[in-house]
């Protein structure tokens, strides 16, 4: 339980007093007491303020910050601010600047603007986190740490280029061994001296675009620099646990960003924290899947919203604002898959620079007079209501999704075979299936144990890594049912092609062959032919976009294509392999026929939605001891009445609940069972 020296869901933001004159910080401290706050985050972009030359450190600013808040009963989540270096550091170690994708070096500006193979960069950060532990070791005020800010962002410097070279060694020991690996007789690439190979970017392999000519390189570019960034984070990590080894470290992550591999940062973090900025129009069923991301990233662990906008954002095109209602339902849908903390980017409006029009608790007005102030102090007040209740409450979930950011990467990097395919978007059309039906789903990697699900679903599995195939084999002759589609099993953990014929190493589990694969423009749709009914699939559906032409070896064939000169043969089939079944669906299929495949394999399960629900009334739940916390969430613009089976207690309002209820506009019921 991250939050057992503040007991409750903590709930608060970041907060720069350091923006602000004296006059306006108790005047913050009375606000925040009267919207139920609990916690702030101080001191992310601080580093200028807390180190002005390279041997002078200055806490005091901080001191008494952390100090009258919690005089007046508001915990720190303590940043170390080393998201931004200073200036001074710019001007005197200008290796601490990065070399842009096109190799530009950057002049001091903005943020995430740090070498992550600097020796400077990670000298002085390591040692500002050491000083920071140091000076507030034990301070009852701290309660958990908050390493730099939203990594992320490549380099491509001579200091990168060297150490890319050093982690190549390591990894494949000989150049015979990487030149085999990466294919380099292709195009005359063969490299006979370490220091030949150059960073992958506008100057070398990637051109204009993400496509690269050498996949190999390229993804080997961005474990790497996936790696650096953790390495930074890590060497923080390190100097504060030296000082506070019970105290929890982490640091915000941001979904599904492309650069990193989230799976090996939440091995390395304490609490997995997350910044959740949707649109207005971003489906609600792709925010709950991230939400149920980040819970995956350390199996299960329930984690922080970091940051999320009490109204609108200042970087979309459109800074919409949330309408009455809806952060309050975003904050309680984050809950809802497992969050047990609501936080805000920010309390408090900056007054100039960039994020001037990003929302706050506090907004240039100064007082608590309007709607989002309101709003904010209604939750906060909830949130005193259920005190620990929520606590470390788990979601149980019998489907799993396997996602993987290598297998991403090299999707992405590949040239062809559609540039309109988007992994992310294949992902979430199976996960928006199970949504719809409230069945609860747990994100999972590669390495995730899966003895523990019924179904486990693996959209677009194109890099099949070593002995996954034999994970799968293993889960599915053991009673299990597993789901993947076209474009699956192609290449191995180095994107070389797996020779034999594709799906590769899942051929035998598939029982069939893939001899080609036909792409074509999105808006020429083929059909899904169901031979006979199956389940509630019957009829025809559309695909489009990927189209694989397959051969049965043994496979049960349920769906035909509908046209081209691949009319009339396989596009679904199914394998019985020991006790369970595989699943291979060849095209990009449509919404509906998704649906009705997922609602047939749960059926098959016995596996039931926690609750029948309107469209766009969301049902989840999480639970601990002996007690079920269901989650009833209503998206839609209008009310709607929800059947609740059993006499429950809503938890946010203590009134006894059953029958059929009526659930407000963008309204939010917690029943305790």
């Amino acid at each position: 339980m991250i939050n057992s020296k503040l007991p409750k869901i903590w709930y608060g933001g970041d907060y720069n007093p350091e923006q602000w004159d004296k006059g306006a910080w108790d005047e913050d401290v009375r606000m925040f007491k009267l919207a139920g706050i609990d916690v702030a985050t101080l001191n992310v972009f601080s580093w200028a303020l807390n180190q002005p030359d390279e041997d002078t450190y200055d806490f005091t600013g901080l001191d008494d910050h952390i100090n009258r808040l919690y005089e007046n009963g508001i915990y720190t989540c303590l940043a170390t601010s080393t998201a931004a270096h200073p200036a001074w550091m710019a001007k005197k170690y200008p290796d601490v600047l990065r070399v842009d994708f096109h190799g530009r070096k950057r002049s001091f500006g903005g943020r995430h603007n740090s070498c992550p193979n600097s020796p400077t960069y990670r000298k002085f950060s390591e040692k500002m986190a050491d000083k920071l532990g140091e000076r507030y070791k034990d301070h009852p005020a701290v309660l958990i740490w908050h390493v730099s800010n939203e990594y992320g962002g490549y380099c491509y410097c001579e200091n990168c280029a060297k150490n890319f070279r050093r982690w190549l060694k390591q990894k494949y020991v000989t150049l015979e061994k990487l030149n085999d690996t990466w294919n380099t007789r292709f195009w005359g690439h063969t490299f006979y001296e370490w220091d030949e190979i150059v960073p992958p970017n506008a100057l070398s392999e990637e051109g204009e675009g993400n496509v690269s000519a050498f996949q190999g390189i390229s993804l080997d570019y961005r474990i790497f620099q996936s790696d650096s960034l953790l390495d930074c984070y890590k060497l923080e990590h390190d100097a504060l646990k030296k000082h506070t080894p019970n105290l929890p470290i982490t640091t915000n992550l941001m979904g599904f960003y492309p650069e990193l591999d989230y799976f090996k940062w939440g091995k390395e973090m304490d609490v997995v924290s997350w910044d959740s900025y949707p649109g207005i129009d971003t489906p609600v069923s792709q925010t709950a899947m991230t939400h149920d991301l980040m819970r995956g990233l350390k199996s299960g662990q329930p984690f922080m919203l970091m940051e999320q906008t009490p109204s609108q954002q200042n970087w979309q095109p459109y800074n919409s604002l949330k309408r009455p209602g809806v952060m309050r339902l975003w904050s309680y849908q984050a809950v809802a898959h497992g969050a047990d903390t609501v936080m805000f980017f920010q309390l408090r409006r900056s007054v100039g620079a960039c994020e001037k029009y990003h929302g706050a608790v506090i907004e240039h007005v100064g007082h608590e007079h309007t709607r989002v102030f309101n709003e904010t102090g209604q939750v906060g007040k909830e949130l005193q209501h259920l005190s620990d209740s929520l606590l470390d409450a788990r979601v149980d979930a019998k489907v799993a999704i396997v996602y993987d950011w290598e297998n991403r990467w090299a999707i992405e990097l590949s040239s062809g075979p559609s540039v309109s395919l988007d992994y992310v978007n294949e992902v979430h059309k199976y996960y928006a299936a199970l949504y719809e039906k409230n069945i609860p789903v747990d994100m999972v990697s590669v390495e995730e144990d899966l003895s523990k699900y019924d179904i486990v679903i693996a959209p677009v599995l194109y890099m099949v890594k070593q002995g996954y195939a034999e994970k799968l084999e293993e889960y599915v002759k053991n009673g299990g049912t597993f789901i993947t589609t076209y474009f699956s099993g192609i290449v191995n953990e180095h994107d070389k092609v797996t020779l034999g014929g594709y799906p590769g190493e899942l051929r035998n589990l598939l029982g069939i062959w893939v001899e080609e694969i036909d792409a074509l423009d999105p808006s020429r749709k083929n059909q899904i032919v169901m031979k006979d009914k199956w389940g509630s699939l019957q009829g025809q559906y559309d695909c489009n976009l990927l189209f694989d032409i397959i051969h049965s070896e043994g496979a049960e064939v349920i769906a035909e294509y509908g046209s081209e000169f691949y009319k009339g043969t396989p596009v679904v089939t199914s394998n019985k392999f020991g006790e369970g079944n595989a699943v291979y669906v060849g095209s990009s299929a449509e919404q509906g026929f998704v649906n009705e495949l997922v609602s047939t394999i749960c059926e098959d399960k016995s596996i039931q939605p926690l609750m029948t629900t309107p469209s766009g009334v969301e049902a989840t739940a999480r639970s601990k001891d002996d007690k079920t916390f269901v989650f009833v969430m209503n998206h839609n613009d209008q009310e709607e009445i929800v059947d609740i089976n059993e006499v429950s207690t809503n938890a946010l309002t203590n009134e006894k609940v059953s029958g059929s209820v009526k659930i407000e506009a963008h309204g939010v019921m917690i029943l305790e069972k």
